[in-house]
């Protein structure tokens, strides 16, 4: 005997949906038939057991490299190639296999994680019973009970709470990264009910929801009593209950379809400037083996033009071939070509890079500095594949709050009635509620007590705090509730709590909210009570929050607070001059609030009211309604007075800004503040200094002229580009402020409105000129200062930035949900482990717990990780040169006939076991400059700035060596066997013993090599490189010394240890390894170092140590310097 009213709507919508509160159909006549939703797991896994093959296979052939060395190994599968299958299809197979295990692993602790979640015990209540389940059984409209400090495990309405006011506390740290508690409120009071919803959406904030509750009295048949419910309702998935016993609520959106899953984006791919410049010397590699491959194809068919070349006596085609089609063979013979040199694109270096970047993230893990002792944990790596870009950043993109700062209130003065007071905290005062002569001083006059009071009622009344309840057991098991003011305050931001303790100092103390009422304690130890009849809740657009209560008495009264921007101007004008000096003053150190009030009629109560329901109920355009209800509140208003807040820096944080500038880093502040507020953090910080010049555009200077804003824009711009751009003076390359003092110093500050205007501007082409300008005037300033910004509006920035000329690195840092799209938009995210939850960290790439954690990362870190992989990429390519060069330049002595130089067990093995292991272990281990001189000196950052390793210089230096080893590896061992009797029993050496004797100092050579340019020994270096020589010397003579069965042919039987029995062999093998090394020895020890970051880092460590003669600094070739 039920009956649903849908309300606003004549027909059910299609973009809704109608849940039944415990599946209970709301009439009896109808069949109840559950609509079908989806269930409740939570899926973050990318492969399950029967796609992970193909799937990961899919994935993998899509890399360029992977695919073109599928194609080798099915050419040499299908066409009769020099080379056997094995020799190419044997490293695809491990680099295929070793990047699907570590895939496969990362794939395996997500299924982990998704399975703690989805089987986590609940419990359900069906029919009156407490009925245990899985988390991912949950259905929506089933009734879930939570108990305190566990977390929802879907979106809930709540229906029930243990408080007698009907409200719950929850922590959203995880999905808004707000650690402050929020309240949550129950409107219902019957499960008889169906709640009416729209469709899953993500935004955390809006939820419209419009439930009809159905009595099940017969008189009450046709009257559904109908609430609004909004964001204050829903409990949302990963929120955790708090200072709730127990709370009941229904399902309205599961499994993939709750807000927190609908906000996991999955991060789009980043890729380093590394994989680019691999991917571009590639290109070069294949150009060098279509080159080869075409050059030996004609010079073999040009070479049997000649008469009695093409079929010698001793080499007489058969049928086949003389019936073959010319034009096929000369494919044959280019794709054999092909098969043959195609090792001089290293299929291993992926696999090796990736094996780096995986194991070389373990480091930052690792690092004990990295420890914060507050919150007991270190850094925490989520994507290992950007590790070099930490190495090669150009701007930082910092949030303010909590990032800058630490996001820690203490109220620290007020203003009333342009009277400033400011707390004396008195040993005599301990007690803070002395009225004659208590913590409240004037500094020259007071406003008066009815001033006071009215100021001090608005600071208890107008908030979202709750006093949190803290209880402990007597002697006899009784409760005992602490003294009011031991209590602590939960709230839904730090500034409120400031603002409520700072009453308390001066004798008004909030005591909390029961059924409606909000209790105070007056000076005088009264209690007051005040019916608290709507909240009018903070947001960022509006910068203010309202509440409206009713006094004992009977009046209705509006207080208000907000930022001065949005209070002044709805307040009467000539109260704003009072105290708009003070607020100006403060906000140069402090975050300022202003509060005003307004005593509202009944009939503007009673329409106000009307309104704040009706839009509430709304389930269209319901934010837009509520905003239009507020702004018609919230005029008219008196303000009485300001507060000043302090949010200290965080640890370390100016020497930090300091030492990103110094390595040439410009570091931009994106933040949501006001403008004063934000500037002097930045001078706090450093990044603005005395001498810097400010320029500034905001609504504040569009306005200062008398053009449209729209002129005034364009005229400031260009002005500004004048004088920082055209009329700057060329700054030399490396210098910044901080060794330059004869330079002029510029900050430019820019505020949300203007950088809309800047952005989007009314014609395209002003737009474009407009951003041209801006970025330009940017670019030449050292610090940039962003205020008032929306998260979208960072996000922008950034995307301008990284989009510019140039391409510069970007790399964003905040700690709040309100910095993830700045951090997901840079190259390089990075969290900070803070008080505002774990939203950031979640989707950023590294996660620190402080801002002073950020210099070692970049600077130590960073810097380590791109000179490792920048040797690791030019050393594969280099050393593939050396291997191929004399394959090639063979075939210019054995007629073009694709005879392989060396044999198929080293063309196979030489990438996987006897070159890999040492440039491993070199590219985890190596530190060509000590951590502590990296830190200690921020300009060797700049030495290696804008990809300084791998640019096109740095790669013809590594060819052009790989170029002449090559070829002194090959006529090297062809002088040598220019002497026909190389054998005490006058025996001569065959064309294995040849490419044997190349293969041998080829491998010794290309290691040593790496020896050589090894700056950081540790026993892990010593076994590696020494073990690959011993490895490859053990596996030469096992491999030549058994008759394997299952070869058909075995050319290096005992050709390894017969070659060793020569006497001129070890001469001629010794003699190569030292001409081919000796170039860089002799560089190594002659070179100077050079520079003036080269020398002021010597004559540091020199100072340093000027006790022992063990330290010594070189700079070698091509690293930058050493610290041995």
């Amino acid at each position: 005997f039920m009956y649903l009213i849908l309300l606003g709507v004549d027909e059910r919508r299609v973009d809704s949906r109608t849940i039944y509160v415990g599946h209970r159909a709301c009439s009896a006549t109808e069949a109840f038939i559950p609509a079908k939703f989806c269930d409740n797991r939570i899926v973050s896994s990318k492969y399950t057991v029967w796609n992970f093959l193909p799937k990961n296979l899919f994935e993998q052939f899509r890399r360029i490299a992977n695919f073109y060395f599928l194609i080798i190994f099915l050419v040499q599968v299908i066409v009769d190639t020099p080379t056997s299958p094995v020799t190419s299809g044997l490293p695809l197979f491990f680099v295929i296999t070793v990047t699907a295990i570590k895939q496969g692993y990362e794939d395996w602790l997500r299924h982990k994680a998704d399975n703690e979640v989805n089987k986590y015990p609940v419990t359900v209540l069906e029919n009156g019973c407490r009925i245990r389940k899985e988390s991912e059984k949950i259905k929506v409209g089933d009734v879930v009970e939570v108990e305190e400090d566990e977390t929802f495990p879907c979106d809930l309405i709540l229906l029930q709470s243990s408080r007698d006011d009907g409200t719950c506390f929850v922590t959203t740290a995880s999905l808004d990264g707000e650690s402050n508690h929020k309240v949550r409120r129950n409107d219902l009071e019957s499960l008889y009910a169906a709640i009416e919803c729209e469709q899953p959406q993500p935004d955390l904030y809006n939820v419209s929801v419009c439930t009809a509750q159905l009595l099940t009295k017969l008189s009450d048949l046709l009257m559904g009593l109908c609430r609004s419910l909004g964001p204050e309702n829903l409990l949302l998935k990963g929120a955790t209950l708090k200072n709730t016993q127990k709370i009941c609520g229904v399902a309205v959106y599961t499994g993939m379809e709750t807000k927190m899953a609908l906000n996991y984006q999955g991060k789009s791919q980043k890729r380093s400037a590394v994989e680019k410049s691999i991917n571009a010397f590639l290109l070069v590699y294949l150009c060098i083996l279509v080159s080869k491959a075409l050059v030996c194809t004609t010079l073999k068919y040009v070479w049997q033009s000649e008469p009695g070349q093409d079929e010698p006596w001793y080499n007489e085609k058969t049928q086949r071939e003389k019936d073959t089609n010319r034009y096929l063979k000369m494919f044959t013979d280019f794709l054999s070509f092909m098969v043959l040199f195609n090792f001089i694109i290293p299929v291993s270096m992926y696999v090796t890079v990736e094996m780096q970047k995986f194991l070389g993230s373990f480091f930052i893990t690792w690092d004990k500095d990295f420890f914060d002792p507050e919150i007991k944990e270190g850094a925490l790596v989520n994507t290992s594949d950007l590790n070099e870009e930490l190495g090669q950043v150009e701007y930082v993109f910092t949030d303010k709050t909590g990032t800058l700062t630490q996001n820690n209130m203490e109220f620290i003065e007020c203003c009333i009635d342009g009277f400033q007071y400011k707390y004396r905290d008195a040993s005599s005062e301990l007690d803070g509620f002395c009225v004659t002569d208590g913590p409240v001083s004037k500094l020259q006059q007071k406003a008066g007590r009815e001033k006071e009071e009215l100021f001090l009622r608005a600071l208890c009344l107008c908030h979202t705090v709750q006093v949190k309840e803290s209880t402990e057991q007597g002697v006899d098991g009784e409760v005992i509730h602490p003294p009011q003011e031991q209590r602590g305050f939960i709230a839904s931001s730090p500034d409120e709590v400031a603002l409520v303790k700072g009453a308390m100092r001066y004798g008004f103390t909030f005591l909390g909210l029961e059924s409606k009422s909000m209790k105070i304690l007056n000076r005088n130890n009264d209690i007051e009570l005040y019916e608290l009849l709507h909240v009018l809740n903070f947001d960022p657009v509006r910068r203010r929050m309202s509440v409206i209560v009713r006094s004992k008495s009977g009046d209705t009264l509006l207080f208000c607070k907000g930022a001065d921007s949005s209070i002044f101007p709805r307040v009467r004008q000539e109260e704003v001059e009072r105290i708009r000096m003070n607020v100006e003053r403060n906000a140069t150190g402090y975050r300022t609030l202003c509060v005003a009030y307004k005593i509202l009629s009944a009939e503007e109560y009673a329409q106000a009211d009307a309104g704040l329901r009706e839009a509430r109920l709304a389930l269209q355009d319901r934010e837009e309604r509520l905003m239009t209800v507020y702004n018609q509140v919230e005029t008219g208003m008196s303000l009485i007075g300001a507060t000043a807040v302090e949010d200290r820096l965080q640890e370390e944080a100016a020497e930090t800004m300091e030492a990103l500038q110094g390595a040439g880093i410009k570091v931009w502040v994106l933040t949501g503040d006001k403008m004063e507020t934000a500037k002097s953090t930045c001078y706090a910080c450093r990044l603005f200094q005395r001498n810097t010049e400010l320029l500034e555009l905001t609504v504040r200077t569009l306005e200062d002229g008398q053009p449209s804003r729209e002129q005034r824009l364009h005229d400031l711009l260009v002005e500004y580009h004048k004088k920082a751009v055209q009329d700057a003076p060329p700054v030399k390359a490396g210098v910044t402020r901080s060794w330059s003092s004869a330079g002029h110093d510029y900050g430019f500050i820019i505020d949300g409105a203007t950088l809309s205007m800047v952005l989007n501007s009314s014609s395209e082409s002003n737009s474009n000129s407009y951003k041209n300008l801006f970025l330009q005037i940017c670019q030449n300033c050292t610090s940039v200062l962003c205020c008032r910004m929306a998260p979208l509006q960072k996000a922008q920035i950034v995307k301008l930035v990284k989009n510019s000329k140039g391409s510069p690195i970007t790399l964003s840092i905040g700690d709040g949900a309100n910095d993830v799209s700045m951090i997901l938009e840079a190259h390089v995210g990075i969290g900070i482990k803070g008080k505002e939850g774990r939203q950031a960290v979640r989707n950023s790439d590294y996660a620190i717990p402080k801002l002073k954690h950020l210099k070692k990362l970049l600077l130590a870190h960073g810097h380590l990780y791109y000179v490792r992989i920048a040797h690791l990429v030019q050393y594969f390519f280099y050393k593939n040169l050396c291997f191929i060069l004399p394959q090639f330049l063979y075939q210019f002595f054995c007629g073009y006939s694709q005879q392989p130089l060396y044999d198929a067990a080293y063309l196979t093995m030489y990438n996987i076991c006897f070159t890999s292991m040492p440039i491993l272990a070199y590219s985890l281990l190596e530190q060509h400059i000590c951590m502590e001189v990296l830190l200690d000196n921020a300009p060797l950052y700049r030495e290696i700035a804008k990809n300084a390793m791998l640019r096109w210089g740095p790669f013809v230096y590594w060819t052009f060596l790989g170029v002449f080893h090559g070829l002194l590896f090959f006529f090297g061992v062809r002088f040598l066997f220019s002497n026909p009797a190389l054998q005490d029993n006058g025996q001569v050496f065959g064309n294995w013993s040849y490419g044997t004797i190349v293969f041998t100092v080829l491998v010794f050579t290309v290691t040593l090599k790496l020896a050589l340019d090894t700056r950081h020994w540790t026993w892990i270096n010593h076994f590696v490189i020494w073990g690959s020589l011993a490895f490859y010397v053990f596996f030469s003579f096992f491999w030549g010394g058994i008759i394997w069965p299952f070869l058909r042919q075995q050319r290096l039987y005992f050709v390894f240890a017969n070659m060793l029995s020569s006497v001129s062999a070890w001469l001629v093998i010794i003699l190569l390894i030292l001409l081919s090394l000796l170039p860089e020895i002799l560089l190594v020890v002659f070179r100077k170092p050079r520079g003036p970051h080269a020398r002021q880092v010597q004559l540091n460590h020199t100072q340093t140590h000027t006790h022992t003669h063990t330290h010594t600094l070189i700079l070698s070739a091509p690293l930058f310097s050493s610290c041995l």
